[in-house]
């Protein structure tokens, strides 16, 4: 009689990076444009529907693109990029470096190199970060330490950094496991490209027929 197999260890569930500010200014704007176009359709005469239509095609989907969309997934067996106009999935084996400059970015030791939108860098977050660091290491005129002085170690960094940080632990934690093995992968997101390539060609025709 064979003994019971051990229940499988459940998946690591997905961590999800993305941009709060670049999600709720995605969603303004996308309020705005359908606001303008929605109502240039219902008043609108002659062209002016299509017009609208075009706008609204081309538009939408680049606004969804650069703001909503973006994302970065990460698991033990690999990170997941969701960009404006591409996926991309990079199992840790793969990858050679993340680094945060004036922009996020992962490295892959093939050679090749891809933005994190998802993740934005704000030279204003870093220049807080620092003044915030710099008065908790100053001492009272009495010589007690500050009350400020004692910040947690996720206060030492902006956010963005933040998140590279975890990236690259996980990269450098995850990037022997068996699971973790293969080459990066990317397509384009066809399902952004083609409603913006159908507004682009329907509002060219529009004004190239007068």
């Amino acid at each position: 009689m064979t003994s019971p197999q051990p229940p499988a260890e459940p998946p690591y569930a997905d961590r999800v990076f993305r941009s709060p500010l670049g999600i709720a200014g995605g969603v303004l704007l996308i309020g705005l444009t359908l606001w303008f176009c929605v109502d240039a359709m219902v008043r609108g005469t002659g062209r002016t529907p299509w017009l609208a239509l075009a706008s609204l095609l081309l538009v939408v989907p680049l606004v969804v693109a650069f703001t909503i969309r973006p994302a970065v997934y990460a698991n033990e067996e690999r990170l997941r990029v969701r960009n404006p106009f591409r996926h991309i999935t990079l199992p840790w084996a793969s990858v050679a470096d993340i680094r945060a400059g004036y922009s996020s970015e992962v490295l892959t030791r093939a050679g090749g190199t891809f933005q994190l939108w998802a993740v934005p860098v704000s030279l204003r977050q870093r220049k807080r970060v620092a003044r915030t660091q710099a008065r908790a290491s100053q001492d009272d005129p009495h010589g007690r330490t500050s009350v400020n002085a004692r910040v947690d170690d996720r206060d030492r960094l902006a956010p963005a950094d933040q998140t590279i940080a975890d990236l690259r632990e996980l990269a450098e934690r995850c990037g022997s496991r068996p699971e973790a093995q293969g080459e990066p992968q990317v397509r384009w997101a066809y399902e952004v490209l083609a409603p913006a390539a159908a507004g682009l060609v329907l509002l060219v025709i529009l004004l190239a027929i007068g």
